[in-house]
Parts: C-alpha cells; sequence; structure tokens
C-alpha cells in the first residue's frame, strides 16, 4: 500500500465519481478505477458501491477513509517536521574551545554559523585538551576545539580544522633575530619555554618529540597552558619558544618569529574539532558542516605523544 494509492482512494471517496477524481488528480479515468480494484484487492474489501450516478463508500470504506486521512495528515506533518528541521533549525550547542581558537578561527566560524541558523543557540567554555576530551565523550559539551596531536578515545572522533607547523618565537633584541631562517640546533643551548604537559597529548607533546628528534636536550624553565603565555614569557625575556607559525600575524611586535628549516615531517601541529558520533545531533552535523565548508582540510592520524625530556626547574604558568 502506498501514500499514493491514498490520495486516489480519498480523491474518489470526496468526489463521488471516479471521472471527477481523475480530473482532480490530472489522470485518465481507466488507471484510477484499476488502482483503486487492486487497493480493494490488497485490503480485502469493497471500499465502494457503484451506482448508476457515481459511487458510494460501503461501511468498510468509510472505516477506511478515516484511516487513509489520518494516514496522509501524519505523512504531511512528517514532512513537515523535516523541512523544518532543514531550515528553522533550533537547538542549543555547548562548545568547548583552547585559548587559541577563540582568537583566532572561531569568531570566523561562528557569525557564518549564526546568521545561517540563528534558531541554534551556543555556549563557550574555555577548557584544556584534556578536559575537552573528557567532556566531549561524558556529553556534558558537544563538541570542542583542541589541539592535535592528541591522543584519541574511543568514543570520540575529530575533524581537522588547521595544520601548522612550529616556528621560533624571539625576544626583538636576540642575536638570532638577525637570521631570516634557523635551524633547531641555533636554538640547542637556549633556554625553551615549553608546555605544561597534558595527558591528552598536545602542543607539549609535539614540542619533546621535536626537540628530541633534533637531539637536543632543552633546558625548559616556563611552562604556560596557552600559546599566548608562552610568547608573553618570550617578549618578557624568560627564553625562546617553538609556537604554531599562525601566531607570527597576531602576535606582539615585540616578539620576532623565524620560520625554522629543518623540522622534521613529524609531527604536524594544528586544531582539531572533536565531537562523538554516536551521540551527536543535527546541531552538531550542521556545526561540522560549516567548519569543513571554512576551513577544508584533509584529516590527519590522531596520535598520542609523550616522550621524555629532561627539564631543569620549571615555573608553569597557568594564565597570561
Amino acid at each position: 500500500m502506498e501514500l499514493r494509492q491514498l490520495r486516489q482512494f480519498v480523491a474518489v471517496a470526496e468526489a463521488g465519481s471516479f471521472s471527477l477524481a481523475a480530473e482532480r488528480l490530472c489522470m485518465a479515468q481507466p488507471p484510477l478505477s484499476v488502482a483503486i480494484r487492486k487497493l480493494e484487492d490488497e485490503m480485502g474489501i469493497s471500499l465502494f458501491e457503484r451506482t448508476g450516478r457515481g459511487v458510494r463508500l460501503t461501511p468498510e470504506g468509510e472505516t477506511a477513509l478515516a484511516g487513509a486521512n489520518r494516514c496522509l495528515k501524519e505523512a504531511s506533518d512528517l514532512t513537515n517536521m523535516a523541512q523544518s528541521a532543514q531550515h528553522d533549525a533550533s537547538g542549543l550547542l555547548n562548545i568547548a574551545c583552547i585559548g587559541s581558537a577563540v582568537y583566532g578561527l572561531l569568531p570566523k566560524i561562528l557569525k557564518v554559523f549564526a546568521s545561517r541558523y540563528p534558531g541554534i543557540k551556543f555556549t563557550l567554555r574555555e577548557y584544556t585538551n584534556h578536559e575537552t576530551l573528557i567532556a566531549v565523550e561524558n556529553g556534558s559539551i558537544d563538541l570542542g576545539f583542541v589541539r592535535v596531536p592528541i591522543a584519541r578515545p574511543v568514543n570520540v572522533e575529530f575533524q581537522q580544522v588547521e595544520q601548522d607547523r612550529f616556528c621560533a618565537a624571539l625576544p626583538n633584541d636576540h642575536p638570532l633575530c638577525q637570521q631570516t631562517t634557523l635551524s633547531l640546533q641555533d636554538l640547542a643551548d637556549e633556554t625553551f619555554i615549553g608546555y605544561v604537559p597534558s595527558r591528552a597529548g598536545g602542543l607539549q607533546g609535539a614540542l619533546m618529540l621535536t626537540l628530541l628528534q633534533a637531539g637536543i636536550s632543552a633546558r625548559i624553565t616556563q611552562e604556560a597552558v596557552q600559546v599566548q603565555t608562552a610568547i608573553g614569557l618570550v617578549e618578557g625575556g624568560l627564553g625562546v619558544a617553538l609556537v604554531p607559525s599562525v601566531h607570527a600575524a597576531t602576535a606582539s611586535p615585540r616578539v620576532t618569529f623565524r620560520p625554522i628549516r629543518d623540522l622534521p615531517p613529524e609531527p604536524v601541529i594544528g586544531i582539531a574539532l572533536a565531537y562523538a558520533p554516536a551521540t551527536e545531533s543535527a546541531s552538531t552535523r550542521r556545526f561540522r558542516a560549516v567548519v569543513q565548508e571554512l576551513y577544508p582540510v584533509e584529516p590527519l592520524q590522531m596520535a598520542s605523544i609523550r616522550p621524555k625530556i629532561r627539564h631543569g626547574p620549571v615555573q608553569r604558568i597557568i594564565r597570561p
């Protein structure tokens, strides 16, 4: 039984005539008569009594008409609901982000998303990588921007948003500022500003692996949670830092940034969007589609990077 058959049945019942119903349905009468006979055979009842002036419903047909109208209404409601979900989306998105995303790509994404889906509201929370992964996995947030490379929990997937490489951040009066590019060995004897270790990986793990692959046993005397904090410590003359190169365009003019010509091929750093496929909502999928449209980056392999390196006495800077 198809909705088309039910519409034809209702049309004949309302018109009281096969010929009038055929006109309303913009079809020939013989195919309509055949369709109704097939419906009667399928249901095992007679829907109409044929009279000299047309047709009238049998008692069984009257009962069937009420059911057919209900089915057609429910089908129409379903269509309207689906279209409403597409064009008039509503709901609430809970989004977590690292500090770097707040100052860079997130405002652009939110501006486009809000204009396209004004009915979807969102909340923003600044979390660390580890906090974000826990919150995505337990469902307390819908998705979160995290630094990669990173360890992937079983129930969390990643959508790559931004790929980047390390560059060197130096105080403006540092002798290495005279060079246009640097090698990692140029930095071997420097005091480094690192990042607070995270069980989820991120910049600290990537930094450690980069230095180890270069054979550098770095002296790390300061650690920061956010890249902006690390750059601020460089500005204060407390050391040099390896930072994502995207920060060179917006950071302090009192800090000099230099590309590194001999970076190992791995790790590639960047930002990804963490989400839980098993529980994501339509609003989450819409948000990820906007991100993919604005930042069409090929996905990377996500891995945990936790090598060990020698530390000197460390002072951790949690906030700028």
